[in-house]
């Protein structure tokens, strides 16, 4: 009868394949804790200068002079430094003696990028004079070939970073580009 033999892995072969298990395991186990999985920090886009210009474009604009209101409605596109937010309405805030922007309220299809980094939402509220930036309901953040999808993501203008709260998904490429 012949002899079936059968090899175990080589020590290396067996450590090589063993590092990206357990990282793919401990990463499983991070992601799945509720505390973690609730909250999660990243960079996003490039650092912007929130005191930069402001250029919105849209189909049309309706102002009032009572409240210092102005509604942009219409393939709306806010760019700011590196920054472009798209969206079907922005309403724009006015500081009390109207001469800055103090917010922007965009709304309908929201989509902002910066850098090479791209979010989506539902609406999105701009802090011009803090530089933060909150997006809510069904965010989608692309990175790269990964994507983290929440119910609302903070922005820091300045620093580059977001914060993503609310149910934290995220689906990490293997191809390592």
């Amino acid at each position: 009868m012949p002899r079936v033999q059968t090899h175990a892995p080589t020590p290396r072969r067996g450590r090589a394949f063993a590092r990206p298990l357990a990282a793919a395991a401990g990463l499983v186990l991070l992601l799945a804790a509720p505390g973690v999985a609730q909250e999660t920090t990243v960079p996003f886009g490039t650092q912007a200068d929130s005191s930069a210009p402001i250029e919105v474009q849209s189909e049309t604009l309706s102002v009032s002079q009572d409240d210092g209101a102005a509604i942009f409605e219409g393939n709306v596109l806010v760019e700011q430094d590196n920054m472009r937010l798209s969206a079907a309405r922005v309403e724009v805030i006015y500081n009390e003696t109207q001469s800055q922007i103090a917010s922007l309220a965009a709304s309908g299809g929201v989509t902002l990028v910066s850098g090479d980094d791209a979010a989506e939402a539902e609406r999105a509220d701009y802090d011009v004079t803090s530089g933060a930036l909150v997006l809510s309901g069904d965010v989608l953040l692309v990175r790269g070939p990964s994507t983290i999808a929440s119910e609302r993501m903070r922005v820091d203008v300045d620093a580059g970073t977001a914060q993503l709260e609310g149910r934290v998904r995220t689906f990490l490429s293997q191809d390592g580009d």
